[in-house]
């Protein structure tokens, strides 16, 4: 399967790429010549091609950025070729040719620049979303979840963003928080550079604050990813399962720990007539999981496809690809994520937090 989405991917960039140097070629076609207009359309191939053999050769986390922000440059200007060639459809029956080619010209790089400030804004702008649910157990009073999955800790996302979460919770003031994995972006290096231990420790609530390794914990420096969650005052929930509060509460690591029990085995000995919350990094079993005394599951790992149109993409890997269904006496949730992977630009996704209200029976 991996032979087959890469190449299916290098065919689109290939394609993109050839849209890309056309986009140029008439944005610039009024002020340079044929050969400067040639020009254009190799050096974006060459950059393409430049960047997917860095990524082969393995040159490192820059080339992959790079090549990430490349990526979305090319699908940016495919969504402005193709939004101004709907507005030349419209106005060119209103508006005088030589009038209209200069209008579009403006409009195509103010398009593009306004979807990378969009995207921009979308990653690092976190929204609040609510969500009430009644399970079929008893509750003394109702229990206010808060989630928030994937913050990839690293050098483009961290302190500032922590101290962020950190007011929100203030805000909502949850009784206990759940943070299904992915942490850090692969390993601690920036998370003690930028010394955010300290932001990270703020994040307190009555019933604890429980944690599990996503696969981008597991990707070798996993000890050192669980020491200093656990040093910032977090519970790690490796595989195992603690009652807090009257609340059974689960996590399992990602499922690139091959060693992992199931969830069944997790809960084995624990009273299930209590309420039980399960953190399970990737929303991969839930059909499985509905069977069992599970009440609340919460999961990350998609980003809702993080730059659309891949949210169309990841709806046909997953059930529950994003936001909450009820099966079963089970409620899943899946978001999108706090904070993002590879670069920071959202669209068609944002960074957010769940605020879930849960009442018993």
């Amino acid at each position: 399967m991996r032979p087959i989405i890469f190449t299916a991917v290098l065919i689109l960039m290939q394609l993109f790429t050839f849209g890309l140097g056309r986009s140029l070629q008439w944005l610039f076609a009024p002020l340079i010549g044929k050969s400067a207009r040639r020009i254009l359309m190799i050096g974006a191939f060459v950059i393409t091609n430049c960047l997917i053999f860095g990524l082969l050769l393995q040159l490192g986390h820059a080339v992959f950025r790079w090549t990430a922000v490349w990526m979305v440059l090319l699908l940016f200007v495919m969504y402005a070729a193709l939004a101004t060639f709907l507005l030349h459809l419209v106005l060119r029956r209103f508006v005088r040719p030589q009038v209209l080619a200069r209008c579009l010209r403006a409009f195509a790089p103010f398009f593009v620049a306004a979807l990378f400030g969009l995207a921009l804004y979308n990653a690092y702008t976190p929204t609040v979303r609510y969500q009430t649910v009644t399970i079929n157990k008893k509750l003394e009073r109702p229990v206010r979840i808060a989630t928030a999955s994937d913050f990839h800790l690293g050098i483009l996302f961290g302190a500032r963003q922590l101290d962020k979460f950190t007011a929100i919770m203030n805000r909502e003031k949850p009784d206990i928080i759940l943070l299904p994995g992915d942490i850090m972006d692969d390993n601690v290096e920036a998370y003690r550079a930028e010394n955010m231990q300290p932001h990270f420790a703020k994040i307190r609530a009555p019933l604890g604050v429980y944690a599990t390794l996503g696969n981008h914990d597991l990707f070798g420096h996993q000890r050192e990813i669980y020491e200093e969650i656990e040093k910032a005052g977090i519970t790690v929930l490796a595989n195992r399962a603690v009652e807090t509060g009257g609340i059974i509460v689960a996590g399992r690591n990602d499922d690139i720990d091959k060693n992992r029990p199931s969830a069944a085995e997790i809960l084995n000995g624990q009273d299930t007539s209590k309420p039980v919350f399960l953190l399970d990094h990737r929303p991969t079993q839930i059909e499985e999981h509905a069977r069992l005394p599970i009440d609340v599951q919460v999961s990350g790992h998609v980003h809702n496809g993080q730059i659309a149109p891949a949210n169309l993409i990841v709806r046909t890997l997953y059930r529950l690809h994003y936001g909450h269904e009820k099966i079963g006496n089970s409620h899943f949730f899946t978001s999108s994520g706090y904070g993002f992977w590879g670069i920071p630009l959202r669209l068609g996704s944002q960074s957010e937090v769940w605020i879930i209200d849960v009442k018993g029976s």
